[in-house]
């Protein structure tokens, strides 16, 4: 799997996340290497970066600027599944590691 120049848009979130139907995450890939940005919603501005395995599973570190002026940062895991319409859709399990450190769940979907 290959995530190169694909953009992906949260489907759902925890009600203790930030991101939302309005955040848009862009992606880069280099051989396993994954990087990121991503705004939107309740995000003025964020990074991300991690490795994608062979089987498409992302394991990600992120950071970002919340509309607060707050910097959060958190780490995730996100493994892939193709939606009805055949779009990659990425189902993840996420915790902060700033603030209160909390987990949730969100699902981005290809757009």
């Amino acid at each position: 799997m290959n995530y190169n120049n694909k953009s992906f848009k949260t489907v759902s979130n925890s009600d203790n996340g930030e991101v939302s139907g309005e955040t848009i995450f862009d992606y880069k890939q280099e051989g396993n290497v994954l990087s990121g940005y991503y705004s939107g919603g309740g995000v003025t501005k964020g990074n991300l970066i991690g490795t994608v395995d062979e089987k498409g599973t992302i394991k990600m570190r992120y950071c970002h600027i919340n509309t607060k002026g707050e910097i959060k940062t958190g780490k995730c895991i996100s493994k892939p599944s193709q939606a009805a319409n055949g779009k990659i859709r990425l189902h993840e399990l996420w915790q902060w590691t700033s603030g209160d450190f909390s987990k949730g769940e969100s699902i981005i979907e290809e757009v």
